[in-house]
């Protein structure tokens, strides 16, 4: 006997509010916003009767703001659509289709996991790269994985009740080690995330300083001249600041991606992670096409990686398809292949006139820049200069040796980058076109530039200074039902294995304007 479900587009909701429990959450924000001005307002009254009534009303805005915010924030899924309601004055109601749903994001920031809540984020076709189309702050938990699996059209399969069902397994793909952790000072992102805390926390004194008569800016220029003036006092703080940002970037690395997991559940690949907030991005495996390899110069020294998925229509890729954080790359390629498919091919090296213009690309503009500061007789900037020079040709070097491209009769790659170095490996099916690039001194050589086109990621993905022939053969390996009939035939009647490179351009312009 079929036990028939109701199908999610008739799935009708009547409008519901948020939990009640986010207005113990909103007005604690509402005045964490305000907590400056209100400490400013009774700075400035020095504690007077009159500071704390206007400190009172700003705190009593803070908490009813919030309370109507809740009170006219309604939302409801019916007739195939996600329905959002919000405004008092200015009242405004947004409407997304489901089939324009492409992503939705569970999170749960510490206030709310403490109270049992979570905040849905929807992200819409129509959306912005970063923006989402709607959110919802804040649902209990079981409601959120309820409108997860609504908004996704998901359909649990229908067992009997007498048929017994053992639960469904989760195969798990990858878990965060804690000795990963260790890897953030290898990464820009994480040695500017203290930084950035450093001048957050300067900002914040300096808004304080602002709003009190009590500290005067002399006061404040004085301290600082007296600073810079001791030595003895300068360079402590100098080491200090030198050995805590690898330290605070190793614990922005672990409160980021504490307990990371990456693994399968209801047809979709699921990231969790984070200490303060804990967050759940799903990736719906028909969407995904492929996965991107990232690594930059510390990093490959290390042989750590991060790896990417490519998905077709998902917006902010940087953080929302992020399969796994820094990690060793023999782990990271081992993910790769079981969660989304291997590359059993090697990677093919490209010509050594690529080698020639990688070298030149990076050595001759601080060349030429160097002629010119000595024409001028600037020794310095010249001598600067021609330092520059040398140092471009260990990275053309290192550029050249990053290219390079493969196919294993199911999937793609292509790579290259140095300081930051990336390696995409693409499905067969995902190829949507081919774009050849030749500039003139490219063609001079006779390399060409490769894009693959793909309808996901960043939309195309280029294999760097090809041979012509290479680049041609290579097109043709991958999508041969579209191209061996274009080929061009030698004098013999036969049709050459390359092509030519004109005529593939003159093709991929007509198939630009028919598509």
């Amino acid at each position: 006997m079929t036990q028939h479900t109701t199908p999610p587009e008739t799935t009708v909701v009547t409008p519901q509010h948020l939990s009640p429990r986010v207005l113990a959450i909103h007005p604690l924000r509402s005045l964490r916003a305000f907590a400056i001005p209100l400490l400013g307002v009774l700075l400035v009254g020095r504690f007077s009767a009159n500071s704390f009534v206007y400190a009172a009303i700003g705190a009593a805005v803070a908490v009813l703001v919030p309370l109507f915010r809740w009170m006219t924030f309604t939302y409801s899924v019916r007739d195939g659509r996600l329905q959002i309601t919000q405004g008092l004055f200015a009242r405004s109601t947004r409407t997304i289709p489901l089939d324009r749903i492409r992503g939705v994001d569970v999170s749960a920031p510490l206030l709310h996991r403490l109270l049992g809540l979570a905040v849905v984020n929807v992200e819409a076709a129509a959306g912005g790269e970063t923006k989402e189309e709607g959110t919802l702050d804040a649902v209990t938990v079981a409601e959120a994985d309820r409108l997860r699996k609504l908004l996704l059209h998901r359909r649990e399969a229908a067992v009997p009740a007498d048929a017994g069902a053992e639960p469904t397994i989760e195969p798990v793909y990858a878990r965060l080690r804690r000795r990963w952790c260790l890897y953030a000072p290898l990464t820009a992102t994480y040695l500017l995330a203290p930084l950035a805390l450093l001048a957050s926390l300067i900002g914040f004194a300096a808004e304080l300083f602002s709003q009190t008569e009590s500290v005067s800016q002399e006061q404040v220029r004085r301290v600082v001249e007296e600073v810079l003036a001791a030595p003895h006092l300068l360079v402590p703080i100098v080491v200090a600041l030198v050995l805590a940002v690898p330290a605070l970037s190793v614990l922005a690395f672990a409160v980021v991606n504490w307990d990371f997991t990456l693994r399968g559940r209801d047809g979709s690949l699921v990231t969790q992670r984070g200490l303060v907030t804990r967050r759940s991005v799903f990736l719906e495996r028909r969407r995904i096409r492929g996965w991107e390899l990232i690594e930059g110069p510390l990093e490959r020294a290390a042989r750590v990686a991060r790896l990417r998925a490519i998905v077709t229509g998902l917006g902010n890729e940087a953080t929302r398809a992020q399969l796994l954080p820094l990690a060793p790359r023999g782990e990271v390629m081992e993910t790769a292949a079981r969660a989304v498919g291997p590359l059993e091919a090697p990677l093919a090296a490209h010509p050594a006139a690529a080698r020639t213009r990688r070298l030149v690309r990076a050595c001759l503009p601080w060349l030429v820049a160097a002629g010119v500061a000595a024409a001028l007789r600037l020794w310095v900037p010249a001598i600067a200069l021609g330092v520059l020079a040398l140092l471009g040709v260990p990275l053309g070097l290192d550029r050249y040796r990053s290219l390079g491209h493969a196919d294993d009769g199911a999937r793609v790659a292509v790579r290259s980058g140095s300081l930051r170095r990336r390696q995409a490996v693409i499905d067969h099916r995902a190829v949507v076109g081919w774009t050849i690039k030749q500039t003139w001194l490219q063609r001079r050589v006779r390399l060409a530039t490769l894009v693959v086109g793909v309808g996901a990621g960043r939309g195309g993905y280029s294999a760097i200074d090809m041979g012509e022939t290479q680049a041609a053969r290579f097109a043709c390996e991958v999508s041969p039902q579209w191209l061996r009939p274009l080929l061009v035939r030698d004098a013999d009647g036969q049709k050459g294995r390359g092509g030519q490179v004109s005529f593939f351009l003159f093709w991929f312009q007509a198939r630009m304007r028919a598509g």
